[in-house]
């Protein structure tokens, strides 16, 4: 189950590289006494290269949320009992419940292909939302000194807001919502032709779906190959950027409004106007998790099934 999330952090390394272009637009920014960057940056920096290949700080957020993973299936694995108690009955309560989701929204034999990858999407994408909402996360980092007269003014690196922070929350930078959007469109279209066949499918997609004698069949036609049109453009385009868009923008979002209001001064007002924010983002990160592998059970629903004119021919 964890294997996809292992693959998950790697393939975005190459993405993200173009994303480092954009820092020295903030740097020029700044040097002109324009309007200070944004708190939280849309690109990834840059923390160090391993030969050639730029390592981020979502990169090693990215792993280590993939080892926070791993420990805790192992502790929860570690001694199983035939009544479950502890972390063996939290995760196999989530299982479980992924696992009867899936099987009411597919059909068996697509359940079993499409709930390892759904449940390892939630996993992921939950762990990393959570973690990233650690104190410490985006903010801890290297940068400009803090200001004078402040509790931090005295460290070598940046404690109340960084430039370049230590840790980014994996699924605040786009180039990994995007890599987990590009597998779920791949693993979809194996899935479905594996289920449709490559001449049924095409059928699934572009055939008419409603009984009708010859004389109305050719305009049905013209009209079933215009939604087929748009189908495959939302199978191919529209639905892996909604799941890319939307846990990325809401976590990126949920990012700049905390590092926002944690640097209002005093720290103390920062602190209590960002309490509830906090506690809302908790669920935000719960909810955006959900939906993500929810919508991946959804999408990969509509390939694999067979409408009941279908059944009837």
């Amino acid at each position: 189950m964890l294997t996809l999330a292992l693959l998950l952090a790697g393939p975005a390394a190459g993405l993200r590289a173009e994303a480092t272009a954009a820092a020295p637009v903030a740097e020029a920014a700044k040097a002109a006494g324009e309007n200070a960057a944004p708190l939280v940056t849309e690109y990834a920096p840059t923390m160090f290269h391993i030969g050639p290949l730029p390592v981020t700080n979502s990169m090693i957020f990215g792993w280590i949320a993939v080892i926070t993973l791993c420990v805790f299936v192992r502790l929860a694995t570690r001694k199983m009992n035939e009544v479950p108690s502890g972390l063996q009955n939290l995760l196999e309560a989530m299982i479980e419940g992924w696992d009867n989701l899936s099987s009411v929204i597919l059909e068996p034999k697509v359940s079993r292909w499409v709930f390892p990858v759904a449940v390892t999407f939630f996993f992921f994408a939950l762990t990393s939302n959570l973690l990233g909402l650690l104190p410490g996360v985006g903010s801890i980092g290297f940068g400009p000194a803090a200001e004078k007269g402040t509790a931090f003014s005295s460290l070598p690196f940046a404690i109340e807001h960084a430039e370049r922070p230590l840790l980014r929350p994996a699924t605040a930078d786009a180039n990994m919502t995007v890599v987990m959007a590009a597998i779920f469109l791949v693993m979809s279209f194996v899935w479905a032709l594996r289920y449709n066949g490559p001449l049924g499918l095409i059928k699934h997609v572009f055939g008419v779906k409603v009984e009708a004698n010859k004389w109305v069949y050719p305009l049905l036609f013209l009209m079933f190959l215009f939604v087929g049109l748009m189908e495959t453009l939302s199978i191919v385009f529209v639905r892996p950027l909604a799941l890319a868009v939307r846990l990325y923008g809401n976590i990126f979002a949920g990012e700049s409004l905390l590092a926002m209001m944690m640097t209002t001064k005093p720290f103390i007002v920062g602190l209590a106007i960002s309490l509830p924010f906090y506690f809302f983002e908790l669920f935000v990160a719960v909810v955006q998790a959900f939906v993500f592998a929810m919508l991946t059970l959804a999408f990969v629903g509509t390939l694999c099934s067979h409408s009941d004119e279908e059944h009837s021919h």
